[in-house]
């Protein structure tokens, strides 16, 4: 796309409009993802049903990935916004009419409540982050606003379900699934703010292009990995903390403060960022980070109190909170300007993909192995990844 039909950014009310319109969309999911396993436990489902649920809200993302890229590079911000704003007031609609459902069939609406929720999170998400990083007028810029960025999913994850919570505790499921259903309008109000990205010019005859070829440009594959890599790190930390918790005999309390510290270095780090922006280079963040993290999880097994676990947590939530602003902006520098689209939404399908499949190796693999041999493993993957990272 010509530069002339880059939007003009960079302004604050813009970056503080994408950042409202993910909060929306992602509240929503998180709360539905959050309140729908305690509706079919108390409507005695069976439990492998909380997993089936589960899992649907990443099985859309994967499949819906690519034509969410296409349209945001075909159409720009708001038009896919649309789409995903409609996914997920459908989802939510669903969970709200489940309420209403007898068993069986409310498992099946919110199954179907699930699958709508995340396919229209992740559809704003990739929208959201493209007109992000065409926003941007230069590398430190984009470090900036995909740091700023990065806070949203981190908001959401803690806004949706204590929302969720509250409302259940007040009101009951219809009422919280009917609130959570109406976030992701205020969202698309905001969305004003941002402007209107004229359509990509396209000739009549001009062949479609296979989004898979995008895995030749030159660093992508490479990239992709490095981003792979980071991303199970997380999944195995989540994983493996509250089992190592567990057999340490730490409480509850203990366990929720150690992951809550490592969600809070994150933050720390994402808002530190953009001012350092201007000394950050992309590559040797990676590979810092790839070691940072391989040399924590190294160490994590062998540490037996609740504070010392929670200062690994802060080093790798530093290390891990710092990955995604230059992941994307990587992302935007190595692809061409009229495929950015596409190139988030096969990220975005790696990463769904991983965190769907992911912790079902982690429980096969720590029942073979032990819990703890989960962080050697991956971290010495990271550590030897971090090679690819200094080729990108």
């Amino acid at each position: 796309m010509a530069d002339a039909q880059r939007p003009p950014g960079g302004s604050t009310s813009v970056l503080v409009a994408l950042i409202v319109g993910q909060i929306c969309l992602h509240s929503t999911m998180a709360g539905v993802r959050m309140a729908s396993p305690l509706w079919v436990l108390q409507r005695s489902h069976s439990a492998w049903t909380v997993g089936v649920l589960m899992g649907l809200f990443a099985v859309a993302p994967i499949a819906l990935a690519l034509h969410a890229g296409r349209l945001a590079d075909r159409y720009g911000y708001h038009r896919p916004l649309y789409v995903g704003v409609g996914l997920t007031v459908g989802g939510g609609a669903c969970a709200v009419l489940a309420t209403w459902c007898p068993t069986p069939v409310d498992f099946f609406v919110l199954c179907l409540a699930a699958t709508l929720t995340g396919a229209g999170a992740n559809f704003g998400l990739i929208t959201i982050q493209r007109s992000a990083g065409r926003s941007a007028v230069d590398a430190t810029a984009l470090k900036r606003v995909f740091s700023w960025l990065g806070l949203a999913p981190a908001l959401s994850n803690v806004a949706g379900p204590v929302l969720a919570g509250v409302l259940i505790d007040q009101g009951g499921f219809r009422v919280a699934f009917g609130t959570l259903m109406l976030l992701p309008l205020l969202g698309l109000w905001w969305a004003r703010r941002v402007p209107v990205e004229l359509p990509a010019p396209r000739a009549a005859n001009a062949p479609v292009q296979n989004s898979w070829e995008l895995l030749h440009t030159p660093g992508l594959r490479r990239l992709l990995v490095v981003n792979w890599l980071l991303s199970a790190s997380w999944d195995v930390h989540a994983f493996v903390v509250p089992i190592l918790g567990h057999e340490r005999g730490f409480s509850a309390s203990a366990i929720g403060l150690v992951l809550g510290v490592f969600a809070s270095a994150v933050a720390a780090v994402r808002v530190l960022i953009p001012t350092l922006a201007h000394r950050l280079r992309e590559a040797q963040v990676l590979v810092g980070a790839m070691l940072c993290t391989g040399a924590v999880f190294s160490v994590y097994p062998l540490v037996h109190s609740a504070w010392m676990m929670g200062v690994c947590a802060v080093l790798l939530g530093l290390a891990l909170g710092a990955v995604q602003p230059m992941i994307m902006t990587t992302l935007h520098q190595l692809t061409p300007n009229d495929r950015h689209g596409e190139a988030i939404a096969l990220r975005s399908m790696t990463i769904n993909f991983s965190s769907a499949v992911m912790p079902l190796m982690f429980g096969f693999a720590g029942a073979a192995l032990g819990a703890a041999s989960l962080f050697w493993v991956m971290g010495a993957a990271v550590a030897a990844g971090s090679t690819l990272a200094r080729r990108i």
